[in-house]
């Protein structure tokens, strides 16, 4: 075995996971806070590469730059979908709120699917074809960077739930949602924040990934499974756990290519959720339940 190849490869892993962990954040978030999976995430997250893709065509602004705008793009669909359906479904049966997020996921993708057709889109950057030498190990500086943002956020969040007092209503309201409503917090203001937060946060890795692979409007399936994957491994809710995992699954399904064709990958991803769940279902940074 090659091993400056073993090295390329557990790089891209690990700056890839980067980005995976950034997606599983955002549905851990709205997981942790109110319960629900969102299953319209990836539909959500592709959404985003669609807006930046657009805004890098038509303004020729690079997707990197245009990231905040996006996210705040987003932040308001994940709002207006939170307040007008979510809200509306907290207290239902866990298998009657899969079919309206569900649902919802649909629409976006053909809306995808309408308004920038079924072809693959792959915008070339500035950065595209850049790459970064080290000795014999070669690095993507689209990799590089996307790692270093997605860090960056995903440390900007955490300072944001523990430092800001809209934070920490959202955690109150996540510990205990009766003891947050009984100490004068708008709860279904904050559940709206926070889901709006976690497509934001699922907005920002899709922009991250446009430089990084082309885009279609079915592909919000598989990042969907990713992020649940992520989750799953790293601790239903635990936002540290989803970093982790994320972190954990890149690597592995790179490295998983020195012995694999690279259409397995996610052979090994599912391969090690059915062992996280036979063996530590709580996940990696889950509690003892």
């Amino acid at each position: 075995m090659d091993s400056n190849l073993a090295i390329q490869l557990g790089i891209q892993g690990i700056l890839l996971g980067g980005i995976y962990g950034l997606i599983a954040i955002g549905l851990s978030l709205i997981f942790g806070v109110m319960g629900v999976i969102n299953f319209a995430h990836g539909q959500m997250m592709v959404m985003a590469m669609y807006v930046s893709y657009w805004i890098f065509i038509l303004l020729g602004i690079d997707p990197y730059l245009s990231l905040v705008i996006v996210a705040a793009v987003i932040f308001v669909l994940g709002y207006l979908i939170q307040a007008s359906v979510v809200n509306r479904i907290l207290d239902f049966p866990e298998a009657m709120q899969v079919l309206p997020l569900v649902s919802v996921g649909l629409i976006l993708e053909n809306l995808a699917l309408l308004l920038w057709g079924p072809d693959h889109r792959s915008p070339q950057t500035a950065l595209s074809l850049k790459t970064l030498w080290i000795g014999p190990i070669m690095i993507d500086v689209s990799r590089l960077i996307a790692f270093g943002l997605a860090i960056l956020i995903t440390i900007l969040i955490f300072i944001f739930l523990k430092k800001t007092t809209t934070g920490k209503r959202i955690r109150a309201a996540s510990d205990n949602r009766t003891g947050a409503i009984l100490v004068g917090i708008d709860v279904d203001r904050i559940h709206n924040a926070a889901f709006a937060l976690g497509a934001a946060t699922t907005a920002a890795a899709g922009v991250l990934l446009v430089p990084l692979m082309p885009i279609s409007p079915h592909m919000g399936h598989d990042f969907t499974l990713t992020a649940f994957i992520v989750v799953i491994l790293g601790g239903m809710g635990n936002l540290i756990g989803a970093l982790v995992g994320g972190l954990i699954l890149g690597l592995a399904e790179s490295v998983s290519t020195l012995w694999l064709p690279a259409t397995l990958k996610h052979a090994v991803s599912f391969s090690i959720l059915i062992i996280i769940m036979l063996f530590r279902p709580q996940g990696l940074f889950g509690g003892k339940k």
